[in-house]
């Protein structure tokens, strides 16, 4: 699935912000210094899309993109390590699971991982959480570019060994690399069946 056009169209600090409900949406958040906005404006072509910083914790609002007229993509406020005051991160973790609890349209959200580390407890509580309360979600691991092929194989299935120890099945997952583009066509492909398919 070709993304021809994207579009910002607001940031909101609280879901009730959000723009309605017209289209169905999917979501992608991670630690801080994943690569999210790398991945957002590699899926969408656009490399001044969503803006990357050096300096994590730049996204702290939930930004909405509207991909060819048709659905959401959004950004969600990383989580993690980033230099911000406790009551920012606060304000975030309650910003970030009063969205995924009521927004009525969200059809998926993507969690990415950083293919190269050893699984972080957050992540893996993160992940839990959403099996818990009946989110739709998958994982990206990102960076593949960053270390050899073999290292990412070994450390993804590093990955799933440890899910294993809570799911009876494993999520959908996707490698990527916002450098190369890899899983670009993957990770498309599967949001235009999500959407195809709660159309249908």
């Amino acid at each position: 699935m070709p993304v021809k056009q994207a579009t910002f169209v607001t940031s909101s600090s609280h879901h009730t912000q959000c723009p309605p409900p017209d289209y169905p949406e999917v979501a992608f958040i991670g630690r801080s210094n994943v690569g999210k906005s790398s991945l957002v404006n590699m899926l969408t072509n656009n490399k001044k899309l969503a803006k990357v910083s050096g300096k994590p914790g730049k996204t702290q609002l939930i930004n909405h993109f509207l991909i060819d007229e048709s659905w959401f993509l959004v950004d969600l406020p990383g989580y993690g390590w980033a230099k911000v005051a406790k009551t920012e991160k606060e304000k975030w973790g309650e910003m970030i699971h009063d969205y995924i609890m009521d927004r009525e349209n969200l059809f998926n959200i993507f969690v990415l991982v950083d293919s190269r580390l050893e699984p972080q407890p957050i992540d893996v509580a993160f992940i839990n959480w959403l099996g818990e309360k009946g989110i739709p979600f998958s994982l990206i691991f990102t960076k593949a570019d960053k270390q050899s092929k073999n290292k990412t194989q070994s450390s993804i299935a590093h990955y799933k060994r440890v899910l294993k120890k809570y799911w009876s099945k494993l999520p959908m997952s996707f490698i990527t690399s916002s450098t190369t583009q890899e899983g670009r066509e993957e990770v498309l492909n599967y949001i235009d069946e999500i959407i195809s398919t709660s159309n249908s």
